[in-house]
């Protein structure tokens, strides 16, 4: 049996056989730091048991009448949901990188190898504690001049169709990544950054600034509009862009939004 864990991962099971969640459910008992907070059957349970219960793994089968698995991450991606991490459990080999390309934790085929589920939640386990790493506010005081990055830029590139446009920084309203190209949207246009990745970009801009509210996102303080009660006590940035785009804060970040507007 694997050692405990310091803190339990919320899981939500959804597979239209029974017998498959019920063998599933009987494995994740051998995993102390694993919770089943819930058990759903197709792909709109999925969406409704995700939004009530916001778990940090869900176990999912792809074929499933009515809405299939990749639809369901598809539809929580367009509703800028803070997503959980996905484990596919198919009985088919077919839809891995279709699974992968969605950004899956793993990808795992019936009938279940004990083993083989041991190794993916230990995946689950190191991404959490990753990402738990990267977001986790630091309550200290501003960096002085001496502990600044060498290089804060204040204009950033930015590329749309074949040109290339130069803003401000203080003008950017937000940043996000999607299959790894990233996005920055400022206050009169938007384009793709040559940054390869959230840290990059954020480690050249001024970090009073720019926060980390999500592992996607990275928000301008000074654009935030308003902030929007969101499902369990979580929340959501309204910017100040053109669309108002609605922003979602993770678990670890919300602590520190609470601390900061006194909510």
């Amino acid at each position: 049996m694997p050692a405990r864990a310091t803190s339990l991962i919320h899981a939500v099971l959804v597979d239209d056989e029974k017998l498959a969640s019920d063998e599933l459910a009987y494995l994740l008992k051998d995993f102390a730091d694993i919770e089943i907070q819930a058990v759903g059957r197709n792909g709109l349970e999925a969406l409704s048991l995700i939004e009530e219960h916001e778990p940090d793994v869900v176990f999912l089968d792809v074929q499933m009448p009515g809405m299939d698995g990749m639809s369901v991450v598809r539809q929580l991606r367009e509703r800028l949901a803070a997503l959980p991490y996905f484990v596919f459990v198919t009985a088919f080999d077919n839809y891995a990188v279709e699974a992968f390309r969605l950004e899956a934790t793993d990808y795992l085929l019936k009938p279940l190898d004990k083993d083989r589920l041991a190794e993916s939640i230990e995946r689950v386990r190191r991404h959490m504690a990753e990402t738990q790493q990267e977001q986790e506010p630091q309550y200290t005081l501003p960096p002085t001049e001496a502990q600044r990055p060498a290089l804060q830029r204040n204009k950033v590139l930015l590329k749309n169709g074949a040109r290339n446009f130069i803003v401000d920084a203080q003008d950017i309203v937000y940043a996000t990544i999607d299959d790894g190209l990233i996005t920055i949207v400022a206050t009169h246009m938007e384009g793709q950054s040559n940054y390869r990745t959230i840290e990059e970009l954020q480690s050249n801009l001024d970090p009073d600034l720019f926060w980390r509210v999500h592992r996607s996102y990275l928000v301008n303080i000074n654009r935030i509009r308003e902030v929007v009660p969101w499902f369990k006590s979580s929340y959501q940035l309204r910017m100040d862009d053109k669309k108002q785009t609605e922003i979602p804060v993770s678990r670890v970040q919300t602590k520190r939004l609470r601390m900061l507007l006194k909510l």
